[in-house]
């Protein structure tokens, strides 16, 4: 079916690693200017699929999802969407021949990551990779995931990042944007172009390798059974398809010295700088470089983020829903917010607290290995780990500034940890600075927002898209208080 060319309206499918969204936005002119209005059509789980051979993601029915989302969104508005946009997670890809997919894609936290570390870094050491890509020592990145591919690598003619194999599936485009591409480590951060001799080097074949497109670039029309699925014929748009550019995108910030903090499953603590920070003492802090829309660069640190609470409720709770895990976190952040004294901190940034499986245990016996006291019952691990989440957030926005030279003002949290008042004022706290907390879903804002750009609904330019974003949303400061101290109990919010 090919429809029509479509109205103003655009529909951004934002992929997280649990849970996915497809959502419309509609730009409406108000007294100030341009605003964006969001409607939620579609929402579903994420959830992992473990087999035999190790832990996938449940990749066909994410895209089978996505176009329920999306018919969804057409039903509701006929005709009126001009265009798609897709988001997700980084790193994780999956090989084609020939347009055909090869095997399941792997979820980054299976264990097999850890081979292509070792395989990687016995032809190039860690120092000179950094030198090249300028990325966080992560175990899970796309270059070690490539090197622990058991001979695929023979055989596959394409490796395609999540939302650009999305992005084929719909139009039978091939590409790569830049911002996540720029998460693989294949990518080179000062010219933003695929670094051939680096993946030459590794055993990485670079025919496999898209072709590069900016955010803002127009892919083509959904066509086949998608669009018959959909209803019709859509434009799709590469957005900042790594969700977190999306987001940093969307910061309602109106001056350069601020720092974000992009809070989900991960936290995403960092700057947004002109150029990246190659530096020994970037890597030895393991800060990671990148890509942000017009040329800009993410400098930022990946911390666990809401990952510590969602696996503890999972274990806590395994049959609830993800609805009623968020309404008992809800009731024990209220809890944990009553506790006075002090409360065990733990470093969040711990590689044992990465994968799945108990995690209050491991909390416990982080302490217990330390001879600390540990955290007891559920409120008081709750309150352990917001500590722990607020101390990594502050250190990493201090590291950051003092790495980069910049000073920092405020600090803007955005994405769904923004909607953890106990966490924001904590951070606040700890870090001296105000936080402004919000949007929640500046992910998707980001993603539509770019659409908007792209098809003339709104002025070109980050400032311009970032001014949309602060018409239409109000986000929640967190002053520190006066005399704040770990572990105190404090609330000063200002709407």
């Amino acid at each position: 079916m090919t429809g029509t060319a479509g109205g103003s309206a655009v529909a951004a499918v934002d992929l997280g690693a649990t849970s996915g969204r497809v959502i419309v936005g509609r730009i409406e002119q108000g007294a100030d200017g341009a605003q964006l209005r969001t409607q939620h059509v579609a929402r579903f789980a994420n959830d992992p699929v473990r087999t035999s051979d190790g832990l996938h993601w449940n990749f066909l029915e994410l895209y089978h999802q996505a176009l329920q989302g999306l018919a969804a969104a057409e039903r509701g508005a006929p005709g009126e969407i001009a265009s798609i946009g897709i988001d997700s997670w980084a790193v994780d890809y999956g090989l084609l021949r020939r347009g055909r997919l090869l095997g399941i894609p792997y979820h980054y936290r299976d264990a097999r990551c850890d081979a292509g570390v070792s395989a990687v870094h016995a032809r190039i050491p860690a120092d000179r990779l950094y030198a090249r890509n300028g990325l966080q020592h992560l175990t899970f990145n796309t270059i070690f995931q490539l090197a622990a591919e058991d001979g695929l690598l023979d055989v596959a003619d394409r490796a395609l990042l999540v939302p650009d194999l999305l992005n084929f599936w719909l139009t039978g485009v091939e590409a790569a944007e830049r911002s996540n591409a720029s998460t693989t480590g294949l990518l080179d951060p000062r010219t933003r172009e695929w670094d051939l001799e680096l993946a030459d080097a590794v055993g990485i074949p670079a025919g496999i390798l898209p072709p590069l497109i900016d955010a803002g670039t127009r892919l083509g029309r959904v066509t086949g059974n998608a669009a018959s699925v959909i209803g019709r014929g859509i434009d799709v748009v590469a957005v900042a398809s790594h969700d977190t550019a999306s987001a940093v995108a969307a910061v309602p910030a109106t001056r350069s010295d601020f720092a974000y903090i992009s809070c989900g499953t991960w936290g995403l603590v960092g700057l947004e700088l002109d150029a990246p920070v190659l530096t020994d003492a970037a890597r030895r802090a393991n800060f990671t470089n990148e890509g942000g829309i017009e040329g800009t660069t993410r400098f930022l640190h990946n911390v666990m983020g809401t990952w510590l609470f969602s696996e503890s409720l999972r274990h806590w709770e395994p049959a609830a829903t993800n609805a009623q895990r968020s309404s008992l976190l809800g009731e024990l952040l209220a809890e944990a917010a009553k506790l006075t004294g002090d409360v065990p901190v733990f470093d969040a940034n711990d590689p044992g607290f990465f994968p799945p499986g108990d995690l209050p245990d491991r909390i416990v016996r982080w302490f217990e290995a330390r001879g600390e006291r540990a955290p007891e019952g559920r409120v008081e691990i709750v309150r352990s780990i917001t500590e722990s989440l607020a101390a990594a957030f502050a250190d990493a926005v201090e590291t950051a500034s003092r790495l980069a030279d910049r000073d920092v003002s405020t600090i803007h949290v955005v994405g769904g940890g923004s909607q953890n008042t106990l966490l924001c004022q904590r951070l606040a706290d700890r870090s001296g600075l105000d936080v402004l907390a919000g949007p929640v879903e500046a992910t998707a804002m980001g993603n539509l927002l770019i659409q908007a750009q792209t098809l003339g609904l709104i002025g070109p330019g980050l400032a311009e898209l970032r001014a949309v974003v602060a018409r239409s949303t109000a986000p929640i400061r967190y002053a520190p208080a006066a005399g704040a101290r770990a572990g105190a109990d404090c609330d000063n919010r200002e709407r």
